[in-house]
């Protein structure tokens, strides 16, 4: 059995790792840190998990949790995991972070972007950009993983197809992105626009030209396409707890039509566990992806605009955060890809 941490179990992401990871036929979960719930069990804070894991939370120090685990989540704001990753590198354990430390390979637009000083050069160029349907192969191999951002997840899995074969104009894409209140912001940093008097019977935009996720995307489009252009990208909040719908749209470079389109999507994500492609007439909708891992995309071709859409849904505390990164544990270790993840979607 791996031996398993979760630095910052108190958070969304780290309660979802949590409920995945305890229940996982081939790890053990041996560590839990919250530097604010020092000594209390998880099963206290989060009494969802009562009767499955009574592990109580600590203070994280390195040594400790080289003494306990072997395999350690970061789930923690920007700037936190390359404080220590490091120092867990350095003792032989492996590392994914779920934050933003290791995304961007440009330190300049990380500065950029979210105004701190970058992770150290040696860990940012060691890190595996963690999404499996394009990165299976260095997976296999790594020893520290950028998991990607819950936005970034839906948008570059939605063009991927698209951007790989040259279907369309990368300077062409518009992202329109809609997320549910667990995506905007933490647990612990709520803001008062995210309350509930707030969110309820309201639909706005926010991170209009400086939303943190754009460099992520643009550079994962780039190495699809070899090109370099900006993406317009506007994301949301809607009513929900959960979930993202990822609407976009780009002109073709050359004709193509949706049954065509259809048939390169599912060529390109044959064999991928947790990528569903729609069949023409049906599309993605945010109620049949929550709680689970999957990503379910559907396509179509305007040919009057001569403009292609794409339409992507998942759950952003699962395929755009904890599930995807047990998703890449399982890939590093060599485990079964469905192990602790193989949940259909929540209905109704």
């Amino acid at each position: 059995m791996l031996r398993v941490g979760v630095i910052g179990a108190r958070g969304y992401t780290g309660a979802e790792l949590v409920r995945l990871l305890c229940k996982h036929p081939d790890v053990e979960l041996t560590y839990l840190t919250s530097e604010s719930q020092q000594g209390i069990s998880i099963s206290a804070i989060y009494p969802s998990l009562r009767g499955h894991i009574d592990l109580a939370c600590e203070a994280f120090d390195v040594e400790t949790a080289c003494a306990k685990a072997d395999l350690f989540f970061y789930a923690l704001p920007a700037g936190e995991a390359m404080k220590s990753a490091g120092a867990l590198l350095a003792a032989g354990k492996r590392a994914i972070d779920l934050g933003a430390d290791f995304r961007l390979k440009d330190p300049e637009r990380y500065r950029q972007w979210y105004k701190g000083e970058p992770a150290p050069a040696e860990l940012v160029s060691a890190a595996v950009y963690g999404l499996p349907e394009l990165y299976r192969g260095q997976l296999r191999e790594a020893r520290l993983v950028a998991n990607p951002g819950c936005y970034p997840t839906s948008a570059i899995l939605g063009f991927a197809p698209l951007l790989a074969k040259g279907w369309i104009d990368p300077a062409s894409i518009i992202i329109d992105a809609k997320s549910g209140v667990s995506g905007a912001g933490g647990r612990s940093t709520m803001k008062p626009e995210y309350s509930f008097p707030h969110i309820n019977d309201n639909f706005r935009a926010y991170g209009l030209v400086t939303h943190q996720h754009t460099p992520e995307i643009e550079q994962e489009f780039a190495r699809l396409s070899g090109v370099n252009a900006p993406v317009q990208f506007t994301p949301h909040l809607v009513p929900m707890t959960r979930g993202i719908l990822m609407t976009g749209y780009a002109s073709l470079a050359r004709e193509a039509d949706t049954p065509g389109l259809l048939a390169e999507y599912e060529a390109f994500y044959a064999g991928a566990e947790f990528v569903q492609v729609l069949p023409e007439g049906t599309l993605p909708e945010t109620k049949y992806v929550v709680a689970s891992n999957q990503c379910h995309i559907g396509v179509r071709v305007d040919p009057r605009t001569r403009r292609v859409i794409v339409v992507c849904a998942i759950d952003n505390l699962m395929r755009g955060a904890a599930g995807q990164a047990v998703q890449n544990m399982n890939v590093m270790c060599g485990f079964p890809e469905r192990h602790g993840l193989d949940l259909p979607a929540l209905y109704p």
